[in-house]
């Protein structure tokens, strides 16, 4: 058993496969078929439902529900899986629901994020590495999260969109289209508001990535080109810097179109 501990309150199925040194709290429900990795804590009152893996060190806060059936009314108990990283802090009343057969059959959640209290995770979303989601942010089936994005609270994200790599959506946002890289996204509807230019700096880019980054957006979306002229243009301009790649690649690829 090494350092596991259960509390006698919890009812934990016996075909779940639980690490080392891990720590169950009390009055938690594990099913059959839940895999939770060495050294993750669940406080108390947490729900893995069957189909959930864990990876190791995560931190669960009491009343969340891992792993619950999709939200979605066609939905027929059919097999489907939430597979979420390692060191992830997952606050008080979080939800993260399965994949559904509609989808990919899997919602994916990785490493190192910050989900405050209230976030939900919906159906075949895909979360990366080192997000924030602050209270009460929703996404809504299908949505794509990059690294290091941060969702505002009380925000709802619409289905199928994609928030880029390190986005910052401000609180009580609507967000229909996709957030754009390093840009400050606000509103209901959601519009774009500049370049996070304070955030940008506190993780350490430099300036000269900074301004290119900002150059890029002003092309883009404040000059009078048509959208593919601006593209072209900050190719040709900028092309080298992987930043600039990224960001053109981002809004090249979106099929909702991006927050102007």
């Amino acid at each position: 058993m090494g350092g596991r501990v259960i509390d006698p309150t919890s009812k934990v199925d016996p075909s779940a496969e639980i690490g080392e040194d891990v720590r169950i709290g009390p009055f938690c429900v594990i099913d059959g078929g839940v895999e939770i990795g060495d050294r993750s804590v669940l406080e108390s009152h947490v729900t893995v439902s069957e189909g959930t893996t864990l990876g190791p060190d995560n931190v669960i806060s009491p009343m969340v529900v891992l792993g619950g059936p999709p939200q979605v009314v066609t939905y027929r108990d059919e097999p489907t899986r939430l597979v979420v990283g390692s060191r992830n802090r997952i606050r008080e009343f979080v939800t993260m629901h399965r994949g559904s057969p509609k989808g990919d059959g899997i919602t994916t959640v990785g490493d190192d994020n910050y989900l405050m209290a209230y976030t939900h995770i919906a159906h075949d979303c895909t979360v990366g590495n080192e997000t924030t989601f602050n209270n009460a942010a929703t996404l809504a089936g299908h949505v794509e999260v990059g690294n290091g994005a941060t969702v505002g609270a009380f925000c709802g994200v619409h289905q199928f969109c994609r928030v880029a790599r390190e986005a910052f959506i401000g609180g009580y946002s609507v967000v229909t289209r996709d957030a754009l890289p390093w840009v400050v996204t606000v509103g209901n509807r959601a519009e774009s508001h500049g370049i996070n230019l304070v955030g940008m700096k506190r993780k350490g880019y430099p300036r000269e990535v900074i301004e290119a980054v900002k150059r890029c957006y002003m092309t883009l979306f404040r000059s009078k080109l048509q959208l593919e002229e601006a593209l072209a243009k900050v190719e040709a301009e900028q092309g080298g810097i992987d930043e600039v790649r990224y960001f053109v690649e981002f809004v090249r690829s979106s099929e909702r179109g991006v927050c102007r």
